[in-house]
């Protein structure tokens, strides 16, 4: 691909996939809170109903959370795209194993820990470009499919 994706590339590339349910609050959305206005929130859901008792294995932010500011995200225009994966993917791309370590989570086009839940497996990253787009759509294809491996264990 060696291009900038934009969110909307992104999103639709998740809602091709197989039970995927994007979860994506309008401004003025009363059944989510305003700070998630805005962002969007990947699912493997075949239901078409969002998951209560899991979390999203991908996520894109478009500001800054209280607890999550590094990224400097407010400027218009930044946003984020977070990916849960496995330890050894984490690894392989961060270089770190499983810890965070000291990175400038605000660069753009770069696979990052996230930086608040990098020790979780999470990657972060920021306006993706000619460097990290293919990586972002393939990291969102096998966490969709490590979400739907999970959906079935627990069927």
């Amino acid at each position: 691909m060696s291009t900038d994706l934009s969110i909307e590339q992104i999103i639709g590339t998740v809602q091709q996939l197989e039970g995927s349910l994007v979860v994506a609050p309008a401004v003025g959305d009363a059944d989510f809170p305003e700070l998630a206005w805005g962002d969007a929130f990947f699912y493997y859901a075949p239901d078409g109903e969002m998951p209560r008792t899991v979390q999203p294995y991908g996520t894109i932010v478009t500001k800054d959370y209280p607890d999550d500011t590094d990224s400097d995200l407010d400027p218009d225009g930044r946003w984020r795209v977070n990916i849960h994966v496995d330890r050894g993917t984490f690894g392989e791309l961060t270089g770190l194993g499983g810890a965070a370590g000291t990175v400038d989570h605000a660069a753009a086009d770069v696979v990052l820990p996230h930086p608040v839940y990098g020790t979780a497996g999470w990657i972060a990253v920021v306006l993706p470009g000619p460097r990290t787009a293919d990586t972002v759509l393939r990291l969102l294809r096998d966490a969709h499919d490590a979400a739907r491996a999970r959906f079935e264990r627990r069927r």
